[in-house]
C-alpha cells in the first residue's frame, strides 16, 4: 500500500494544486462584487436631518446649488458632472475639529490629485465671515488646489438647506436662529448620480483610510463591463 502511494505521490500533489487553482478561479468568478449602500434620509440619525425629509426612504439625491468658490467663480452641480466627490462643512476660523478635517482633506487631495474622477467640496457654515478673500487666504494656508478642492461660500439659507436636507451632515444651532448650523466632522461621499454613499469621521485617520477604500469600491461601479 505504501509503495502504491509513493508511486502516485507526484500525481496526487499535482492534482491537489490544480484543484486549488480551479477552486480559486471559480470563487473569483462568482464572488459578489462589493457595493456601497445608497443612503436615504430615514437611514441617518435624526439630529442631522431636517424634519421635512426624515421620512424619505428612496430616490434621495443632492440637489442643485449655486455657490461661490475661493477664486470668486460660481460653482454649481455642473462642476461635479460625472464626478465622485467628498463634501464637508467647516469654517475658516474654527480652531477645533476643522484643523483635523483640513488635514484629512489635504490627505485626500494628495491621494487623488491626478485622478480627474474625484473632487473635494468644502462648504463654509459662516459665509458672513468667509467671503472670497477669506477663502483665498485659507486656501493658500492649506495648499488647496482649485482644480481638485473647492471651498465655497454663499447664501446661508442655501448652505443650511444643503447641509440638512441634502447632505444630511449638520446639526442645528438650537436657539441660535433658524439658519444656524453646528457643523459636524462628517465627510460625505457622493456618487456620480449625486447619491450619498457613505459618511466618515473627518478627524479620524482610520476612517479616512476607509473612505479611500470605499472610493475604490465605488469607482468599480463605473467601469465598463468586459
Amino acid at each position: 500500500m505504501l509503495k502504491f502511494f509513493a508511486k502516485y505521490k507526484f500525481f496526487a500533489v499535482v492534482m491537489l494544486l490544480l484543484s486549488a487553482v480551479i477552486v480559486t478561479i471559480i470563487y473569483n468568478l462568482y464572488k459578489p462584487t462589493p457595493k456601497l449602500p445608497v443612503y436615504q434620509p430615514d437611514m441617518v440619525t435624526a439630529d442631522l436631518v431636517d424634519t421635512s425629509v426624515q421620512h424619505i426612504r428612496k430616490f434621495h439625491k443632492v440637489g442643485d446649488f449655486a455657490l461661490t468658490n475661493q477664486l470668486g467663480d460660481t460653482i454649481t452641480q455642473t462642476r461635479f458632472k460625472d464626478k465622485i466627490y467628498v463634501a464637508d462643512f467647516f469654517f475658516t476660523t474654527c480652531q477645533s475639529i476643522c484643523i483635523d478635517m483640513a488635514k484629512s482633506m489635504q490627505t485626500l487631495q494628495k491621494e487623488y490629485l491626478n485622478d480627474p474622477e474625484i473632487m473635494l467640496l468644502s462648504h463654509s457654515v459662516t459665509p458672513e465671515i468667509d467671503d472670497v478673500k477669506q477663502l483665498q487666504k485659507y486656501a493658500k494656508e492649506k495648499g488647496v488646489k482649485p482644480e481638485k478642492w473647492q471651498l465655497v461660500t454663499g447664501d446661508k439659507k442655501q448652505i443650511y438647506k444643503l447641509a440638512r436636507k441634502h447632505y444630511l451632515a449638520s446639526k442645528t444651532e438650537g436657539d441660535g436662529g433658524p439658519y444656524d448650523l453646528v457643523h459636524t466632522e462628517n465627510f460625505v461621499l457622493v456618487d456620480k448620480e449625486k447619491r450619498i454613499r457613505g459618511f466618515y469621521d473627518g478627524t479620524n485617520p482610520e476612517e479616512i483610510e476607509d473612505l479611500i477604500e470605499d472610493i475604490s469600491i465605488l469607482k468599480l461601479e463605473y467601469q465598463p463591463e468586459e
